[in-house]
This record gives C-alpha cells, sequence and structure tokens, in this order.
C-alpha cells in the first residue's frame, strides 16, 4: 500500500497543529488505559492459556494514579490533544473511576471523553459514570449468540447482562457504539444478524477487522475478513449510504443504513490502512508513552512524573517523542513481520 511520506499540505486541516510527527501527523488524539486488569478473557485478546489464575498484574502502585493521569492530560491537551478515550483491560475495573472521569471533564480545550467497555459493570455504574460528565461509551461485544459470545469471552458471560447494560446506558443518557471484532472461522456468521440488531435499536455499529496485537492471538492474513467482503455481505441486507468522517484523522469508513440516522462502520487497520491519518498516542496503565498501538517500546512518562518534573520539563519529554513517530505498521505489515516483531498486548496498551 502507497503512504505518502511528504509533510502534509499547509492548507490541510492537520496543517494547524503545533505538534506534528516526521510524517506531518499532527497529536489530536489519547488512549489513556487504567488498568491492565480484565474480568474477560476474550480468545484473541487475553486467552486463559496466557492470562491465567496466576497470571501477575500490574501492583496498585506501579499504576498512575488519578492525580498523575489528570496532570498528563492537561500537558496533551496543551500540546493538542482534544479527545481522550479511557481504555484497559476493562476500565471499569477501576476503582472510583466516576471521580477520574470528574476530574478529566474539567480540563480546560478537552473537547472529548469516551470510554471503551466490555459492558459487564456498565448497568451498574451508568448513573455514575454519565454524572460524572462522561457521554459516550463504545461496547465491544462480539456476537449475540449466547454459546457463541461464551466461548469468546470464555468468562461464562452471557449475552443478556451486556444488552441490559447497553439499555441502561442509554436510559441514563449516554451514547453508545458497539464495536465487533471479527475473526474468519470466529464469528463471521454474526455480521448480519449484529448489522440487524442494532440496526432496529438504532445504535451504530462498527466492525473492526481482525488485527495482530500482542504476541498471544494466533493472528495470520488467512483469519482476516477485510472491509470488502463484509461490506458486501451487509449490501446483500441492507442499502448502505456513504458518510463524511466526523473530524480529520477518524479511522472509521462510516455509512448509514439509507431512510434512517444508524450508521453502520469498518476499522480497516489490515486492508485499508490509515496510517498517514493517524493521530493517536497512547499512555499504559504504568505511564509507558507509546505512539503505535504495534508499537515494541514505549517512553516512561511515570518516572518523569515521579522524579519531581515541571509540567515544562514533562512537555519536555513528550514533544520529541512524537515528532520523532515515524510509525506506519499497517502500511508495512506482512506475514514475517506479524509473526517476527514483538508487540505490547493489547490488555496493556489499550485499544
Amino acid at each position: 500500500m502507497f503512504f505518502n511520506k511528504k509533510k502534509i499540505r499547509r492548507d490541510h486541516p492537520m496543517a494547524n497543529s503545533p505538534l506534528q510527527d516526521k510524517l506531518g501527523r499532527p497529536l489530536q488524539d489519547l488512549r489513556i488505559s487504567v488498568t491492565d486488569r480484565c474480568n474477560f478473557r476474550c480468545t484473541y485478546c487475553m486467552p486463559k492459556e496466557i492470562f491465567g489464575k496466576d497470571f501477575q498484574f500490574m501492583p496498585k502502585e506501579h499504576l498512575l494514579s488519578f492525580e498523575e493521569i489528570e496532570r498528563l492530560a492537561s500537558i496533551f491537551v496543551e500540546l493538542g490533544v482534544k479527545k481522550i478515550r479511557l481504555t484497559g483491560g476493562e476500565p471499569l475495573l477501576r476503582r472510583n473511576l466516576p471521580d477520574l472521569i470528574k476530574k478529566l471533564v474539567a480540563i480546560d480545550g478537552l473537547e472529548d471523553i469516551g470510554l471503551t467497555t466490555n459492558g459487564f459493570l456498565l448497568e451498574k455504574m451508568a448513573g455514575q459514570l454519565k454524572e460524572a460528565g462522561l457521554k459516550r461509551v463504545n461496547v465491544s461485544l462480539d456476537a449475540l449468540d449466547d454459546n457463541l459470545f461464551k466461548s469468546i469471552n470464555d468468562s461464562g458471560v452471557g449475552i443478556d447482562r451486556i444488552l441490559k447494560s447497553m439499555k441502561k446506558a442509554q436510559e441514563v443518557g449516554l451514547e453508545v457504539k458497539v464495536n465487533m471484532v471479527v475473526k474468519k472461522g470466529m464469528n463471521d456468521n454474526e455480521v448480519v444478524p449484529m448489522a440487524k440488531y442494532f440496526k432496529e435499536q438504532g445504535i451504530a455499529l462498527r466492525y473492526i477487522e481482525f488485527m495482530d496485537v500482542g504476541q498471544h492471538n494466533g493472528w495470520n492474513f488467512d483469519k482476516v475478513i477485510t472491509k470488502k467482503e463484509l461490506f458486501d455481505q451487509l449490501s446483500n441486507e441492507f442499502e448502505l449510504e456513504p458518510m463524511d468522517p466526523a473530524y480529520v484523522g477518524e479511522v472509521a469508513k462510516r455509512y448509514r443504513y439509507k431512510g434512517t440516522n444508524t450508521e453502520v462502520g469498518f476499522i480497516t487497520s489490515v486492508s485499508e490502512s490509515f496510517c498517514s491519518t493517524c493521530t493517536r498516542a497512547r499512555v499504559a496503565a504504568d505511564g509507558k508513552f507509546y505512539t503505535c498501538l504495534f508499537a515494541a517500546g514505549g517512553f516512561d512518562l511515570k518516572e518523569v512524573l515521579r522524579s519531581g518534573a515541571s509540567d515544562e520539563e514533562v512537555k519536555a519529554a513528550i514533544v520529541p517523542t512524537w515528532k520523532k513517530r515515524s510509525d506506519r505498521y499497517s502500511d508495512e505489515r506482512t506475514e514475517e513481520t506479524a509473526k517476527n516483531r514483538k508487540k505490547i498486548e493489547m490488555s496493556y496498551i489499550g485499544g
């Protein structure tokens, strides 16, 4: 896939960003993982044979505190970040998470904050999240069939609990979207049923191509169902209308079911790389700063924070890390690089 290595044109909306990487991509979006723990053991993310009962997750003292996350978030916003998403692991496992959301919502200049969850605790916490200032949640859900859903999450959790959680979130006023990872041979027979159900519910559904995140999900190209294949399946059932991107750097290819306001979208990291417009940075639960989802290593911002550094000194660590960024892994992905390149686990770096 061709990737334009030249910097973005001066008249492009991205060109106004004060902080750009080597390829002219601005820093606009920040994913913050608040925990590496999860109560699911999804087979393509945290398989039990690796993340079993004896697996050692981060001790509490290794996690960034809410005050440290708030401080980092404020600094990133000063550097151009407009959107923050809280991830994990499962972020709702982090105790008192609504308190953190209150702190982040109050940051001057932050335009949007979202949260990605497996939905298990959402029914219980939806009201608190809304009251704290959260406006939207993305629920990771890969099947409607109860037996299949249980086999994927490998935790004995049935679909009814997740659907009830989503309904509760809507009732309290949270916008809900669904993320579905599609893997050939795992849940590809659920593509159309998921579309039909969430179309009726008026909930946006995003199909995510199966990606080679981490070392343990057994990824190869043969297990990927591409956006084109997904689109063709849906086109046999629905008439889809393309939609313009909602903002510069949006990764989803968005469509609308004709005659409705309900969206369906595709995250095409494998078949149609969006490296050229990627504006995302990631901070892991222990404060490591990553410039790509497929990164092999990160810069330790927690060490900087806990050394007594001033805000300007923290900025002085972030800025050159982003400026020297040249990541474009999805453009360069081959079977060999996917197999041999060491990558951070999704549960650690956040989705």
